[in-house]
Order: structure tokens, then C-alpha cells, then sequence
């Protein structure tokens, strides 16, 4: 091990004392080299997502002194950015372990910089602090979540004062005002109870949060089309923050039919029924299909702990509950908007809709049906927020019908920029309503939409890769993938490589692949930018869906081949 590593640990072992839960993890590190390497071989990275890490000790980890450290960063961002009036940072956290903890270090160390702080008074989601940062006029936004991640993991997500998650170029910015810092001697804090009294800290007011709930309530497009809401619905919070908002907007909105998994209904960290609580996957799911099947509910909807994620499952013509996948979900919703919108006579000029890279295609193609435009950006919803923006500064706002992210992120309207699984699940519940008053199910407007624009077949699949090893055995397989020369994945063709490293279509310059196939097929390969994983994105457009799966089995198999032997 190097002996710069072991020095770290030594200064650890005696100043990290704020923390009671540190210093006995530190101690049963002593001695075990691997351990110290993993805890403390870089530095917690910080990016456009802000930080996420595991919990515990070392300058890898989420911690307090990582946390506070951070903030001393972005205050000193904010001090030279902003003008003392607009130096306000709006601070929001989950129900992950120790999020209160660092939402509360992140106000003290704001509130010792000159920075009023605004904190929520409960866990709230993604949403409300986007939405909070831009109705409380703030320079900052903080977000104390590791959204989907496992228990052991926790995180800060940082947004800019119109509510997107930070750009690459302020990000950078306030990395280096943190490698400037000393961890344990440069952070300045009050303590909270104080910064209350005095003013410093606020509790952000229940009016920001119901004001947030009544835009989302206006994102209703049913119009005065009649809809019979008594349906028999499902919910889990999968133990996060999206219980009180969810629930909240749909009783409102008169669907009241609705039984929560009380498993998982209240706030808890180390969520015991789902250790990964990530709506996209079938264990996360699972406890809201059973009980769907007792209650015979007509719809399951999850969201993650965080609440910008939604999965939703729907019941199939043998009685079963069917998932849907983030992209089937993304298309059914695209068609709902713009057919209401379209019906109503709502629709903007120039309507447009804004998709990720690693979304499916096909979205285009619905769009197109009813004469809506179709962005692409690069993966991560920050993007899409960008565009949002960038509607705004030409007036054009409106123009913005609705975005969606393959990893079941959407967002309707432009009151917050980023991801909403509040909106998306009242969103969800009047589509499913609509479609069911008129004798139709979820499942059979899907085929239809795959009779009329063509079968497409989407899957993800994710390699894992923990620790140093596993950070370098990354760079590795994206290096093979972008300099071998590949020709063909499963006997289709590869047209077109496109590197988004050199910066494609105007876009800011990211390390993903993308293999454009014949038959209109496609690869994507990206590092996860908050897990230690590669991803990989296959599109498969095929005449029905037995098609498509024989040959999106071959194309995985030669995508495994690969990574398996760099």
C-alpha cells in the first residue's frame, strides 16, 4: 500500500472525531490494506451530479467532512458569483442514512459563509428542490439523495439557480474551490439551533410546497374529456420521500382508490424489503405485484426514494401484473400528450419533446405522427432541463410538451428542471383512467403504437466494476470499444461509430459510444456516471417482438464476449 494512503489514514484516525460512527470503522481498518486503499485512494469525486458515495470513513466515502467540505466549495462559488441579495442556497434531503445529518452540515456551513440557507422542514423530493431553488429566487440548490443506489450508499446533488442540476463548467469551478481545501481544517460552521434563531437558516415555508403541488396538478391534459377515476390503485414509496406529495396530488385530483404497500410506506434508509430500490428493476417491484394481486389493483405505481423515478406494472388479459419498461412508459405518455393536446387545441407552435441519446428511437417517430419535434441530448436529465432553459431565454417555454429519460424520468411541464416522478404518476393515473373509460388497456394501446410505427425493442444491461481495480478495468473496456476497429455486434452491421467524446451535434463532449447497426438497431456503451458500472444500451427495430429478441441475443452475447475478455 502507499505510504501516502497511510498517512491519510493516520490524520484520520486522529482528527475525525465529529462523527461517532467514524472512528470505529477506522480502527477495524488498521491492518487491512485493502480496505484503506479502497476508503481512501481518491478523493469522492465531484461532477455535474454533485457527489455520491458510500457512507462511512475516508475520503472516498459520504461522510461528514466530505459533505462539509463541498459545501465550503460551493459557497465560495456562490460568494463570487452572486450578489449578497441573491446569496440564498434551498436545501432538500431523502430518507437515506445520515441524509438529515448532511443536509443539516450543508446549512451550517452555507449560514457560516454569509449564505442564508433554506431547509426543508421534511424529507421532500428531487422535485421540490428544483422547484424551491427558482420560487425562492436561490443561487444554489441542494439535494441530499443517492436516488436508486443501494442502502450503503448516499449523495449531494448540486443545482444551478434556474433549477438544472449544475453545468460541467460551474461544476468544475467548484472542484477546484474544494481541492483547495483542507478536509478537516477550512470548512466554516455554525451550529444549526443557532443559525434558526438568528436567521440565518430558514425552514422553507408549506407554501413552496403546495404551491409545487398545484403546478403539477396543472399539468392535467384530460380537458373536459370524461374520465371515471375509481380505479383501483397501487403505491409505493419504496421507503422514500415520495409518499406525502404523491399521495397528496392524487387524493386532490379525486383518485382515492388507492392502498400504499405499508412495507414500504414510511421513510427508512436501509429500505429491508428492497435493498435496491430502483423502480426499473423486478425486486423493487415486486412487493407492490403481490400486493396488486390481493387488492386486484388495476395499477401498481413505485417510485425510488428520492421520488424522480416512477416504475409503474399494469394487469395483462390472463389476470397477471405486466411491467412496462421506463421507454414503453416514455412512448405511451408521449402519444397521450400530444394526442390531448392536439384534441384540445392546446397545443404549442413548434411543439417539441426532449429524449436522451439511450432513449428508444421510437419516440421520434410519435412525435413526428402529430407534427412535434423531437430533441436528442446527451444521458442525464440535466439536459433535458438545459433545453428547458434555453425555450425560456427565447420565449419560448411553452414550446416544451414534455421530456423523458429511458431510466423512468419524465417531466411535463417546465415549473421544475428536472426529472418529477410526482407529475409522472399523476400523469400516469390519468392516462391509464382515460384509456380504461374507453374499454382500452395500457398493454393494448402499446400494440398499437407498435402496429403503427414498428416493433422496437429496447434492453439495458449493466457490468459491475467495485473499487480501483474496477475503475481502471472501466477505462479499459471504453478504450477497446472505441479503438478496435468493430465491425459488427450479433451479425448486424456496424454503420456508424459515433463518439461523443469529440463532441457530436453541438452537444458538450461525454465519454459514450454509439454503434449505429443496419436495421435501424444501435449499441450504446457508457460509464455509469453515479455507480461503479458500464452500461450498455441495445436497440433492436425488427418486425415483431420474437424477431427482435433472437437478434438482440446475439448482439449481447458478442457485447459480453468483449467486455469479458479485456
Amino acid at each position: 500500500m502507499d505510504n501516502s494512503l497511510q498517512e491519510k489514514f493516520a490524520v484520520w484516525l486522529e482528527k475525525a472525531v465529529a462523527d461517532p460512527d467514524l472512528l470505529p470503522e477506522l480502527k477495524a481498518m488498521e491492518g487491512d490494506g485493502a480496505k484503506i486503499e479502497d476508503a481512501f485512494y481518491k478523493d469522492l469525486e465531484f461532477g455535474t451530479a454533485g457527489l455520491r458515495g458510500v457512507i462511512g470513513a475516508g475520503t472516498n466515502r459520504m461522510n461528514v467532512y466530505v459533505v462539509a467540505r463541498a459545501s465550503q466549495g460551493l459557497s465560495s462559488y456562490v460568494l463570487r458569483h452572486f450578489a449578497p441579495e441573491q446569496r440564498r442556497i434551498a436545501i432538500s434531503y431523502d430518507s437515506r442514512i445520515k441524509s438529515d445529518v448532511f443536509a443539516k452540515i450543508a446549512a451550517e456551513v452555507f449560514a457560516a459563509n454569509g449564505i442564508k440557507a433554506f431547509i426543508f422542514p421534511q424529507l421532500m423530493p428531487v422535485p421540490c428542490v428544483s422547484f424551491a431553488t427558482r420560487y425562492l429566487k436561490c443561487a444554489a440548490g441542494i439535494m441530499v439523495t443517492a436516488s436508486h443506489n443501494p442502502s450503503k450508499y448516499n449523495g449531494y446533488k448540486v443545482y444551478g439557480a434556474d433549477g438544472c442540476q449544475m453545468t460541467s463548467e460551474a461544476a468544475n469551478e467548484v472542484l477546484g474551490e474544494i481541492e483547495k481545501l483542507d478536509l478537516f481544517a477550512d470548512s466554516k460552521r455554525i451550529h444549526f439551533e443557532e443559525g434558526l434563531e438568528d436567521g440565518r437558516i430558514s425552514l422553507i415555508p408549506d407554501e413552496v410546497y403546495t404551491a409545487f403541488v398545484e403546478e403539477v396538478k396543472k399539468q392535467s391534459v384530460v380537458g373536459d374529456a370524461p374520465i371515471d377515476k375509481n380505479v383501483a390503485i397501487v403505491y409505493s414509496p419504496l421507503n422514500g420521500s415520495g409518499l406525502k406529495p404523491v399521495l397528496r396530488t392524487l387524493k386532490e385530483e379525486g383518485y382515492t382508490n388507492i392502498t400504499v404497500v405499508k412495507e414500504q410506506e414510511q421513510p427508512d434508509g436501509n429500505f429491508p424489503t428492497c435493498p435496491y430500490p430502483n423502480p426499473e428493476i423486478h425486486e423493487a417491484m415486486a412487493l407492490g405485484m403481490e400486493y396488486a394481486a390481493k387488492y386486484n389493483a388495476d395499477l401498481l405505481l413505485a417510485t425510488d426514494p428520492d421520488c424522480d423515478r416512477v416504475g409503474i406494472a399494469v394487469k395483462d388479459k390472463d389476470g397477471g401484473y405486466q411491467l412496462l419498461t421506463g421507454n414503453q412508459t416514455g412512448m405511451l405518455l408521449t402519444d397521450y400528450i400530444c394526442a390531448r393536446r392536439t384534441e384540445n387545441g392546446t397545443m404549442p407552435e413548434d411543439p417539441l419533446v426532449v429524449k436522451t441519446i439511450v432513449t428508444t428511437d421510437m419516440v421520434e417517430q410519435i412525435a413526428a405522427h402529430y407534427g412535434v419535434r423531437t430533441v436528442n441530448v446527451l444521458t442525464g436529465f440535466k439536459y433535458i432541463g438545459e433545453q428547458i432553459g434555453l425555450l425560456e431565454k427565447q420565449g419560448k417555454e411553452s414550446s416544451y410538451i414534455f421530456g423523458f429519460e429511458e431510466s423512468y424520468g419524465y417531466l411535463s411541464g417546465s415549473y421544475v428542471r428536472d426529472k418529477d416522478a410526482v407529475d409522472a404518476s399523476f400523469l400516469i393515473c390519468e392516462m391509464f383512467c382515460y384509456y380504461k373509460t374507453r374499454g382500452i388497456s395500457l398493454l393494448e394501446k402499446l400494440d398499437e403504437l407498435y402496429r403503427t410505427h414498428g416493433y422496437c425493442l429496447n434492453t439495458l444491461y449493466s457490468y459491475q466494476f467495485e473499487g480501483a481495480a474496477g475503475f481502471v478495468k472501466m477505462k479499459e473496456i471504453m478504450k477497446d470499444f472505441q479503438t478496435a476497429g468493430i465491425t459488427e455486434f450479433g451479425g448486424r452491421k456496424v454503420e456508424t461509430l459515433l463518439d461523443y467524446n469529440t463532441g457530436i451535434d453541438g452537444l458538450p463532449k461525454e465519454n459514450v459510444l454509439k454503434f449505429l447497426l443496419e436495421g435501424h438497431g444501435s449499441v450504446v456503451v457508457r460509464p455509469s456516471g453515479t455507480e461503479p458500472k458500464l452500461k450498455t444500451y441495445v436497440t433492436v427495430s425488427a418486425p415483431d417482438k420474437e424477431a427482435a429478441v433472437a437478434i438482440e441475443q446475439k448482439i449481447v452475447e458478442d457485447i459480453k464476449k468483449r467486455i469479458n475478455n479485456i
